[in-house]
């Protein structure tokens, strides 16, 4: 896998762009599939799971072609294939080609998926969705085989018993085109849902209630894509670079942001003493003075993000106080621990509980990033640190961070990426 060597102490400037949301786009692509006419994404992020996915799609026939921000997926000429291994296994979010391929087809067959480890996170709410849908889904050698009855899909009432971005999701791609009437409860409100709602609506598609509890779905025969949609900003992406700003920067504005997505975060960065300017689709970070240590829980939407607990913990290091991060979404997602450990900082976990101290001076080591968001955290803390710093399976940081090395450069950090 590739590394990355981070020369670590510069203080960075200037703007950065906030690329399209990872999250909405690994749900948006599998959806292509169930458009009758050809796709047209727009700020399309450049990650490796966007890459993924286009082998994914090229194993069923479906033509796709990336240039700039903008990705066409032309699934006129899709073959109904069985997807039981090989790529399949290699992000998590290949898992929505459950409910698309179950949308268009009436049955899939998907290998088990992979993606980061960072403790349990079953299907049971995805099965139990197709499964008041109609399905019959069970188990072959690893993978999963969903058969909707002869007669099709139909509406039903599915209340999911934990609040799941993934069941939400993959629910409504097999909804939208069962007969009649679906109404989803204790649904995710993430917005990224609610970008997706906007996509299929666009396609035909009669989604109603997304950003709330409860999602109610009209079932249409068949959706068609008519213009190309614009994906939301990474929220995630956002979180993290402000975090960058706020731990080595001199001044740096992050562009291209829906604060409002960001509320809990924000507020957190606020209580923390960081200085910012908040504008519609930007946020100025200024240079930090004295910070204070806070308490961060993470829970679903509208609560602080599990994927903002890892990168914004370097910052927390340069606060002042004893910091505690309870993470109730993974209370496992904790690898990046040991390796910030082996940089100098004062950081445990106790009971699945974080819990850091003040660090006068992190120092460059050779860390591994072992799934994205650890990545990120280790990256920003190779920017603190003195001297020099290599991130091993910086392949997972790529995986999620639209053209990183770029954007680092173009904020005055010296990195690369090397074999």
């Amino acid at each position: 896998m590739k590394k990355m060597l981070i020369h670590g102490g510069k203080k960075l400037s200037g703007e950065v762009v906030i690329g399209g949301a990872k999250n909405s786009t690994v749900a948006l692509i599998p959806a292509a599939i169930l458009s009758r006419t050809p796709v047209t994404l727009e700020a399309v992020p450049h990650i490796q799971d966007v890459e993924n996915l286009m082998a994914i799609l090229a194993d069923m026939n479906v033509k796709s072609e990336f240039h700039d921000t903008v990705l066409t997926i032309d699934p006129t000429q899709i073959k109904d294939t069985p997807l039981p291994n090989g790529k399949i296994k290699s992000l998590r979010a290949s898992y929505y080609f459950m409910g698309a391929l179950l949308g268009r087809f009436g049955r899939a067959v998907v290998g088990l998926p992979g993606g980061d480890d960072i403790g349990p996170r079953p299907i049971d709410q995805h099965v139990k969705g197709f499964e008041a849908l109609g399905a019959h889904v069970s188990d072959d050698h690893g993978a999963v085989v969903i058969q909707a009855p002869e007669s099709g899909l139909h509406g039903a009432r599915i209340y999911l018993d934990m609040v799941s971005v993934g069941a939400t999701i993959n629910i409504i791609l097999a909804a939208v085109t069962a007969k009649g009437k679906t109404v989803i409860e204790n649904v995710a409100k993430e917005p990224e849902i609610i970008d997706l709602a906007t996509y299929l609506n666009n396609m035909g598609a009669i989604v109603r209630g997304a950003g709330t509890d409860t999602i109610r779905i009209e079932g249409v025969p068949e959706l068609r894509a008519k213009a190309p949609h614009t994906i939301i900003p990474d929220r995630i992406e956002a979180g993290t670079y402000l975090a960058m700003a706020a731990a080595q920067g001199e001044g740096v504005n992050v562009k291209n942001i829906i604060a409002e997505h960001l509320d809990a975060y924000l507020a957190k960065l606020e209580e923390m003493g960081v200085n910012m300017d908040v504008h519609e689709d930007s946020i100025f970070v200024y240079p930090s003075g004295d910070l204070k240590m806070v308490q961060i829980k993470t829970m679903p939407y509208p609560g602080f993000a599990t994927d903002l607990q890892q990168p914004i913990t370097p910052l927390l290091l340069r606060a002042q106080g004893e910091g505690i991060i309870i993470d109730t979404i993974y209370p496992k997602r904790v690898r990046h621990i040991p390796e910030l450990h082996r940089m100098g900082a004062d950081i445990t976990v106790q009971d699945d509980i974080i819990i850091l101290h003040h660090a006068d001076q992190l120092n460059g080591a050779e860390v591994d990033a072992e799934e994205i968001r650890a990545g990120a955290a280790l990256m920003i803390a190779g920017l603190m640190a003195n001297g020099d710093t290599v991130i091993h399976k910086v392949d997972n940081i790529l995986r999620g961070y639209d053209r990183v090395v770029m954007k680092l450069h173009n904020l005055g950090a010296d990195v690369e990426i090397f074999k």
